[in-house]
């Protein structure tokens, strides 16, 4: 065990929780600040959590993926983005963006370096005295298995949500069996290039619940493998009905890679490649031989299948912040004043509002949840919003309030218009309007509380 105390001269750095894109984002903002970074990965390298979807292409083309303090940092080097029109893979994403923003941070970033607790020094989250004037500890589990704590100025939380999957269960819990038929479910979008996983799946009939991009893209890729290996199928399991809206904003998408994602789902349903089971919410799985069979809620039975996949979402690990006082929505587990913003229960595409530290801040001082961390169980984030969201942090630490109110941000439009919050309904969807009505993308300030101007008539 190795013990970190205060340092003799200075400050303690600001520590950052995870060397994701918000992460390294937020280091290269604290470095461009004079404030020392100090980013603690749980993983042996840059973007761990990216490079476990390296397969999967974003929706946002590079020039929406990289962060301009971060560019800043890489140009001395001779990085150059990538063309800003492509869209990268999550493993292009680590590999020729994170990787050597990490290495240009050298030893300001520590992998395998899992935080455990956060808490003021000395100061459980009961006691008041002196409490804002205290650093923060950080407890940190090495890979070797020993212990340290690190003294920390504040602390950024940007360890995202991949570390823990929503279940199959509609009520949010797993489902009655689907703990202990783990070996045949899997809660990641399948690499079908990879061998193994391509046998796992091959002429087989697979079970994929959920409605969102990873479903789409785990629909799309079943899709290809149902042309080349017969047998291969895909029963698509919705919580909801089928409607205009349900596989994104098509064409007219602000977002055109997940449009064009949507409409490959659309046709693997149409091809006869995977058939959609709506309305079917799961309460059980069970054993039928080698297969499983899903029940639902209503008492009906999937056609057996060999394989489950669970695209349900994720959600916050929020077990290592339980000292220090976090101000969180009670549904959405996103910061209490974000979370109406972002409210997939309200939200539609002419409503994200701009957000910055004011909707990011907690009563405990000097802690901030941000990036995908930051939305809780919203499904809603995209990069460029967690660039702005640092920016505006770091420049809070600073001291530069103007700043940190001052950042502008332009987001492209969902595509889906008409918000979530009947998505369970078996038959909201199918008097939905078509997707897709707005045309153009809102500029947001953070601070103003509205878009600077409406788009589209939503």
């Amino acid at each position: 065990m190795s013990i970190n105390s205060v340092p003799t001269t200075g400050q303690p750095p600001v520590v950052v929780i995870g060397a994701g894109p918000i992460g390294l984002a937020a280091a290269a903002h604290l470095v461009e600040r004079g404030i020392e970074p100090l980013v603690l990965e749980a993983g042996p390298s840059a973007g761990t959590a990216v490079r476990d979807w390296a397969h999967v292409r974003l929706f946002s083309p590079w020039a929406e993926v990289t962060d301009p303090a971060a560019e800043k940092l890489l140009a001395p080097t001779g990085w150059v983005r990538p063309d800003g029109a492509t869209y990268p893979t999550g493993g292009d994403w680590a590999e020729h963006y994170l990787q050597p923003l990490a290495d240009v941070l050298g030893d300001k970033v520590r992998y395998g370096a899992t935080v455990t607790g956060v808490a003021r020094a000395g100061r459980d989250r009961i006691v008041d005295a002196d409490r804002d004037e205290q650093p923060f500890t950080v407890h940190v589990l090495l890979a070797d298995g020993s212990e340290e704590w690190v003294s920390a100025r504040a602390v950024i939380d940007a360890s995202g949500t991949w570390s823990i999957s929503s279940p199959m269960g509609a009520d949010g819990l797993p489902a009655l069996g689907e703990k202990a038929a783990a070996d045949r479910i899997s809660y990641r979008v399948p690499d079908l290039k990879d061998p193994v996983v391509r046998t796992r799946y091959a002429g087989k009939r697979t079970a994929v619940i959920g409605s969102g991009a990873s479903a789409f893209t785990a629909l799309a890729h079943l899709a290809d493998l149902a042309k080349e290996e017969e047998g291969t199928h895909a029963a698509w399991v919705l919580r909801r009905g089928i409607g205009a809206n349900t596989f994104g904003g098509g064409e007219v998408d602000q977002l055109p890679a997940r449009g064009a994602l949507g409409l490959r789902a659309k046709a693997a349903v149409e091809d006869g490649h995977a058939s959609a089971v709506t309305g079917f919410r799961t309460q059980a799985v069970e054993r039928d031989g080698d297969r499983l069979v899903l029940v639902a809620e209503d008492g009906r039975r999937l056609d057996p299948v060999d394989e489950v996949i669970v695209l349900t979402g994720f959600r916050p690990d929020l077990s290592f912040l339980s000292e220090v006082r976090l101000g969180l929505d009670e549904r959405l587990q996103a910061p209490t004043a974000l979370a109406p913003l972002i409210d997939p229960n309200v939200h539609s595409c002419g409503t994200v509002y701009p957000h910055g530290v004011n909707e990011l801040s907690h009563p405990e001082r000097d802690v901030y949840l941000v990036g995908m961390k930051s939305y809780g169980r919203a499904p809603t984030f995209l990069a460029m919003t967690g660039y702005e969201q640092v920016r505006s942090v770091t420049a809070a630490i600073a001291g530069d309030r103007d700043a940190a109110e001052r950042v502008e941000l332009t987001l492209p439009e969902t595509g889906v218009c008409g918000g979530a919050g009947l998505y369970d309904d078996p038959d909201a969807a199918q008097g939905s309007e078509g997707g897709g009505c707005c045309a153009t993308p809102a500029t947001l300030q953070i601070g103003v509380g509205a878009p600077a101007a409406s788009s589209g008539g939503c």
